[in-house]
């Protein structure tokens, strides 16, 4: 022993034991969660429309997230000066919600009641899928927590009515985020390039609330001004789609688009807004690490979650 706090207890390398988000301890018993932070993985991808492979997601990116568990005290920061997600705040990892093959709905009720049981314990959801169709479940479990604004990073508006009589797959959560009373708008962070939203789908999606920025349009407005799109005062709700960054840092998803944001574009952004609204709920999707012989997109899904963490935690010390 020499001392040092990290001398204490065992070193648990990010390659020793279970890996839980961060290593964080696991709850299997969700009326039984009493944390700040309650990670559940959503392990479903029947809802796309090209390459599948997000059902692996939580699991690559849980196994990601081991890289940033060595902090027994925090992970300090020597640009802003603080230490983050010390060990004031409590993270718990409540495993995946039952998915049932073929089953859209029945797959899609199960997430919803693992964000119901995190909201009902006063702690913070954060859903790991899976497509981008398990953001439906998880917008549905907040029909009685009050207004929300959704901030979407994504490369696609994913803002379709209904094709071939699909109304919930990885191309529809934000109309159907849309259409719920309690959303008050969306700001939607990345669309580019060819889409898989049709005009008319654009049209309805400002028609109804939604704010469409490109990455060009991003760049030249900067992190502040971008997030002071929010309208103040918005409980927000945030939705990441891996494939809102370029593809040349995160391969690993079904529908890569060319020319998308890097790492900092969006950790800034991601900031910016956890020190100027509350952060209420949060997903982040279409990991599928098949498609990435490295392993890069699954880690940097877990760095910027934990980064994340990091900001939204650090801003409501300081907001007292």
């Amino acid at each position: 022993m020499t001392g040092n706090t990290y001398d204490t207890g065992r070193l648990n390398l990010p390659f020793v034991g279970i890996s839980t988000f961060g290593k964080r301890p696991y709850v299997a018993d969700w009326s039984a969660i009493d944390a700040d932070i309650a990670i559940l993985g959503a392990p479903f991808d029947f809802g796309t429309q090209f390459r599948a492979g997000a059902r692996f997601g939580p699991r690559a990116v849980r196994e990601a997230s081991t890289l940033f568990s060595f902090g027994h005290a925090g992970a300090y920061d020597h640009e802003d000066d603080c230490t983050y997600l010390g060990p004031d705040v409590r993270i718990v990892d409540i495993g995946d919600a039952d998915i049932v093959h073929t089953d859209t709905e029945t797959s899609h009720a199960n997430i919803e009641t693992g964000v119901r049981a995190i909201l009902k314990a006063g702690a913070l959801p954060v859903t790991i899928g899976g497509d981008h169709s398990i953001n439906i479940p998880c917008i549905r479990a907040f029909d009685d927590q009050g207004p929300i604004h959704i901030l979407q990073i994504d490369a696609h508006l994913d803002f379709v009515d209904i094709r071939h009589g699909v109304r919930h797959g990885h191309g529809n959560p934000m109309r159907r985020a849309a259409e719920r009373p309690y959303v008050t708008g969306i700001t939607a962070l990345g669309i580019r390039n060819v889409s898989s939203t049709t005009k008319e789908g654009y049209d309805a999606a400002r028609a109804m609330g939604d704010d469409i920025l490109s990455v060009r349009q991003v760049r030249k407005l900067g992190p502040a001004a971008t997030a002071a799109r929010i309208p103040p005062g918005a409980r927000v709700y945030v939705t990441i789609d891996i494939d809102g960054f370029c593809p040349s840092i995160a391969p690993g998803t079904g529908t890569p688009s060319h020319g998308g944001f890097l790492y900092y574009e969006v950790l800034e952004i991601l900031q910016k807004v956890a020190q100027s609204h509350d952060i209420v709920g949060i997903d982040l999707v279409e990991v599928a690490p098949d498609y990435d012989r490295d392993g890069t997109t699954a880690i940097l899904a877990a760095q910027v979650l934990l980064n994340f963490l990091g900001f939204i935690f650090h801003a409501r010390a300081k907001r007292g």
